[in-house]
């Protein structure tokens, strides 16, 4: 029987379009659009019963939160204020970003993030830049967060998820790189909100020429030390944080958690199919045999060799979308001094304080040993154990503990265990 060509909008059919019954199912009992592995209900509403909802629930919660805070500026409690717009912030960016098509509804919604982070900007306790930076005969942006009291200091060049967007960290009030004498370049590259809506395409390879087209606009700034600029990269964001070391040296250390080092066949063919279907709008690809070749040529197989600097991947034993024995074959790859922390019986967001990360609790503590790390790096610490992948187990220290497991795989005895 032929098959009907699936009708969407904004993107190329996909053949996993079909799965998209299944998907609604399980946005309608978990809360969650992927990663469903993780114990607890995700952070969509339970109004919302398939994917087709969620941008309409998530915004009228973020309508709600702005009224909110706008409340409580004209009652004179701006931190409240802060706190409520920096919430409304990152409810309409989720609003926003599961709409794969530039239209009315993400234009509005997009506005929302813009209207709500310029508040956080006006309310914030320290400097807070938006910056344009020309590339390629259009822009792209980050928020340049400066830390307070410091003429010159180290950089943490942030680059999120492609689920998310610049916004959504630092929060000004829990601020991990300024806490340590740091400020905090957070960017959207190509695949990232602001540039989606300039219609920039995502390609295998724009995203770190774009990244260093950053860096030397924020180079010429008297603030931020040259010598002393770090990568902190999460989730599929860690792709392009690792390609950007890999084509720059200017960069002294890179830390990648919720590494997403593995061939993009799992993530596109063996995850939710959430995910091709996003990548099919992000690089505006007109047929999916277009999109397969994009994401086919987006590898890490030939780059990691190319970094020069210390490097940090952290990574879930489960995760679906980098099966283990894939990432430690990225990671033997690397020459440069490099460490691999494997968070046992977890799966893609790794918890740094133990529990299951879907419940939220990974990001504090998360942000907070990635800056720790590459600090360490700036101060010219050496690596506790270069090459070596640290096996870190739920009821042990962690990862910066003098006992942790140096093994690969939990079935291998370490000392004092029965062989």
């Amino acid at each position: 029987m032929t098959r009907a060509r699936t009708m969407v909008r904004g993107r190329a059919p996909l053949a996993r379009d079909s799965q998209q019954w299944v998907l609604d199912y399980l946005i309608q009992e978990t809360g969650k659009v992927f990663h469903f592995q993780g114990d607890g209900r995700g952070r969509l509403p339970k109004s919302v019963r398939s994917h087709d909802m969620i941008s309409k629930h998530l915004g009228l919660a973020a309508r709600r939160l702005e009224q909110l805070a706008k409340a409580e500026a004209d009652a004179g409690h701006g931190e409240t204020a802060l706190d409520f717009y920096f919430q409304a912030t990152v409810q309409y960016a989720g609003a926003q970003h599961v709409i794969f098509e530039n239209s009315d509804e993400k234009r509005y919604l997009y506005a929302g993030v813009r209207r709500c982070y310029d508040q956080v900007i006006a309310l914030a306790p320290y400097r807070i830049e938006h910056v344009d930076i020309p590339w390629n005969g259009t822009l792209v942006s980050g928020n340049l967060h400066l830390c307070p009291g410091r003429a010159s200091a180290p950089l943490v060049f942030y680059i999120p998820g492609c689920d998310t967007l610049k916004e959504a960290w630092p929060h000004p009030f829990f601020n991990a790189a300024h806490q340590r004498g740091l400020h905090v370049f957070s960017f959207d590259g190509p695949g990232h909100a602001e540039s989606n809506l300039r219609g920039i395409r995502l390609t295998a390879d724009n995203f770190e020429d774009a990244a260093s087209a950053a860096l030397d606009h924020l180079l010429t700034r008297p603030e931020i030390d040259a010598n002393q600029i770090g990568v902190y990269s999460i989730s599929l964001g860690s792709f392009w944080g690792l390609r950007f070391p890999a084509r720059d040296r200017r960069i002294r250390a890179i830390a990648a958690p919720a590494a997403s080092c593995a061939e993009k066949s799992f993530l596109m063919d063996l995850e939710s199919p959430r995910w091709k279907q996003l990548f099919a709008y992000l690089t505006q690809s007109k047929t999916e045999s277009e999109l397969d070749n994009v994401m086919s040529a987006m590898t890490l197989d030939g780059y990691m060799a190319k970094i020069a600097c210390p490097t940090l991947l952290a990574v879930g034993e489960y995760d679906p979308r980098g099966p283990l024995d894939e990432i430690y074959r990225m990671f033997d790859q690397l020459t440069a001094p490099g460490e691999l922390w494997v968070f046992a019986d977890q799966h893609h967001m790794p918890s740094i304080g133990g529990g299951d990360s879907a419940g939220g609790n990974w990001a504090a503590p998360l942000h907070g040993a990635m800056v720790d790390w590459l600090r360490d790096r700036f101060a010219g610490k050496p690596l506790r154990h270069p090459g070596q992948a640290l096996y870190v187990e739920a009821n042990s220290a962690g990862p910066n503990s003098a006992t942790v497991t140096l093994k690969r795989k939990w079935y291998e005895s370490r000392a004092g265990e029965p062989r």
